[in-house]
């Protein structure tokens, strides 16, 4: 399926507003209801929709602790990486892992209750013999932008 420009149009909406009814976001992106609908199941049934979920503000949860860990792996064959995955995927306070190039292996953001969780985790990771070779984390004091939705405009110029 090849993205128009109204399909561009509702994913951007959406992602500003997962609650908005079909018929506003019918009127926003200049469709009538029947056929706006069609197209969010269509994007829905294509993939480029995963889920729905509500935005969480953490300050208001009380004391939490975000932390960025690189992760550099002893071995670089795809069964370590498989290994390494499917053990942090486990893990409810990892909340993204990236693979990247260049000095280590993985990116990863943790959000815990604070530094004695975290390191809890790390030491019972690191136990495990996962086959981590180093780790460093940063842990954030203030993070002044997080956004939680995509340029879609600057991906694909309407």
């Amino acid at each position: 399926m090849k993205l128009d420009r109204i399909d561009i149009k509702i994913l951007y909406e959406l992602q500003k507003n997962g609650r908005i009814t079909n018929v506003e976001l019918a009127e926003l992106v200049h469709l009538s209801p029947s056929p706006c609908l069609m197209r969010v199941k269509k994007l829905q049934s294509e993939g480029y929709i995963d889920g729905y979920s509500a935005l969480i503000n953490t300050a208001k949860l009380g004391q939490t602790m975000t932390v960025f860990t690189e992760i550099t792996l002893k071995n670089h064959r795809q069964i370590d990486f498989a290994r390494f995955l499917s053990t942090v995927e486990k893990i409810d306070s990892v909340i993204e892992c990236h693979l990247i190039s260049g000095g280590y292996d993985y990116l990863i953001k943790f959000v815990t209750s604070g530094i004695a969780e975290y390191q809890e985790i790390m030491e019972r990771v690191i136990d495990m013999d996962i086959g981590i070779d180093r780790y460093f984390s940063y842990v954030v004091l203030k993070s002044p932008i997080v956004k939680s939705h995509l340029p879609l405009t600057s991906l694909f110029p309407l």
